[in-house]
This record gives structure tokens, C-alpha cells and sequence, in this order.
């Protein structure tokens, strides 16, 4: 293992997590967590878990451990460490790819309100009375301001802010369609707020609003910084094939799609 190549995968995807137990046993690989959740699944092959401490701690990090590429999978919203990780790697020379889960796309049937922001979002919501919130547990300040809607926070851990009418729900995904009518349906719910972050995982919030004919404020991902994009384990694969000249064939069929598609059908 000495002699083949330091891998850093920055994760936040399912496909992050498929793409550590490709690589395990290929290259030397470390994959690296948030740590936005104290009880993260299981990686394979060596974790680091927390913040770099900005760009110049991630610059760092990348010398000091002889990093020799970098695939960035973490979530569409992690914008930040995207942006850090492009521009340490260029600074520093270091082959970087964006493994990228590609967002959902409406089909017919769908109500979405797309928007740009969490503001813009929590100011849509208040024409509800009562909305699913599917953002996680770290974005929740814009909708402190609205008064007259109730929110169902759903988040895999308890969030810092409690919002002023409100119910905390804990549950960690993925989510079957069934659990999703049966939660819409307890609560009365006339909207859900999602971020869309495409994935399998938590598709089927948006299968049961179809369902139910309930309206989703969609909130877009932000743009990623320039630099090479592939969408699948495959792809990333023979990436790195490419650029260390090995053959890592054995492995390279293991995955699932990473594109919803939901156009019309």
C-alpha cells in the first residue's frame, strides 16, 4: 500500500461512501466528514472527521499528508469546502474531481416553487399553515421570522435553534414512500420545504408530495467552482486510472445511478 497513491475523499454522499469501499484496497484512501452528525455511518478505510480550519488548514492538511488527489463528493449544499478545495488543489497541483450527485428534476405532477435561498424559501413557506421542513438541522434562522406557520423539522439530530411553533422530528434516511405518506398525512402537512439535493435516499418526500398533490418550495443548489465533473464511481474511477496510470478495473461496477431522472414520462 506504501506505493500507491494518498487519496483524499471530501464526503457528504452516499457516493462518497461506495466510492471508499471501491478504493480501500486500490489506493492508500482517507475520507473526510463534516462532522455535522455525531453518529455517522460507517467508511471504509481511514476517516478523519471535523473542519480543516479554512483554506490555509486544508492547504496544510494536503502538504503534510502527501495528498495526491482529491475527489470532492460531498453534498450539493456544502458549498465552502467545494469552493476550499478547488482552490487548494490548484494552488497546490494536486489532480482534483467533483463527483457530482446531480440534482432531481420536476415531472408532471410536480408543484415545485423553485428558489435560490433559505430566505427565499422560509418567506414562501408562510403561506401555508403547516410545513415539513427536509433542510437538516443547520439552515432553520429564516424561518424563526415567520409567524404564522407551523414547521415539522425533520433532521437526523436535534437542531441548536427550536423554532417558535414548531415539532422536532428525528429520523435518519432513507425514507420509503410509504413512511412519507403516512408522515405527511399525521401532520396535516400542505407543503414541504427540501433542498434539492437529488440522490435516492430522500426521493420519496417528493414521490408522496406528487402523491398527495402538495406544493415543494425547492431550494437550487449553488453552482460548484470550475474544475472536472463525473457522476458516477465508474467515471471517478477511470479518472484516476487515467491520471496514476494503474488498473483499477476490479471494482469499477459497483454502483447505482447517481441522476434522478423525473422528467416527464
Amino acid at each position: 500500500m506504501t506505493n500507491l497513491p494518498r487519496v483524499l475523499i471530501l464526503a457528504g454522499t452516499g457516493l462518497a461512501r461506495r466510492l471508499a469501499e471501491v478504493l480501500v484496497d486500490q489506493v492508500q484512501v482517507i475520507t473526510s466528514l463534516a462532522g455535522r452528525t455525531s453518529q455517522p455511518l460507517d467508511l471504509a478505510g481511514e476517516v478523519r472527521v471535523g473542519g480543516f480550519g479554512g483554506m490555509e488548514g486544508l492547504s496544510n492538511y494536503l502538504r503534510t499528508h502527501q495528498i495526491q488527489a482529491v475527489i470532492d463528493a460531498t453534498h450539493p449544499f456544502a458549498q465552502q469546502i467545494s469552493r476550499h478545495g478547488a482552490i487548494a488543489c490548484q494552488e497546490l497541483n494536486i489532480p482534483h474531481l467533483f463527483l457530482v450527485r446531480l440534482p432531481w428534476l420536476p415531472k408532471i405532477g410536480d408543484q415545485w416553487l423553485e428558489v435560490a435561498s433559505m430566505t427565499a424559501a422560509a418567506q414562501a413557506s408562510s403561506q401555508f399553515e403547516r410545513v415539513l421542513l427536509t433542510i437538516g438541522r443547520q439552515q432553520l434562522e429564516p424561518f424563526a421570522a415567520i409567524a404564522n406557520t407551523w414547521y415539522l423539522v425533520r433532521a437526523i439530530e436535534a437542531p441548536n435553534l427550536i423554532l417558535p411553533h414548531s415539532q422536532i422530528w428525528l429520523e435518519r434516511p432513507p425514507y420509503s414512500l410509504a413512511q412519507e405518506l403516512e408522515l405527511l398525512t399525521r401532520f396535516a402537512i400542505a407543503a414541504i420545504v427540501s433542498k434539492n439535493s437529488g440522490g435516492m435516499e430522500t426521493y420519496a418526500k417528493i414521490q408522496a408530495a406528487r402523491q398527495l398533490k402538495l406544493p415543494v418550495i425547492m431550494v437550487q443548489p449553488p453552482a460548484l467552482p470550475p474544475g472536472h465533473q463525473v457522476q458516477t464511481i465508474p467515471e471517478a474511477i477511470a479518472w484516476l486510472e487515467q491520471t496514476f496510470g494503474l488498473d483499477l478495473t476490479p471494482e469499477t461496477t459497483r454502483t447505482g445511478p447517481s441522476r434522478i431522472d423525473c422528467t416527464a414520462q
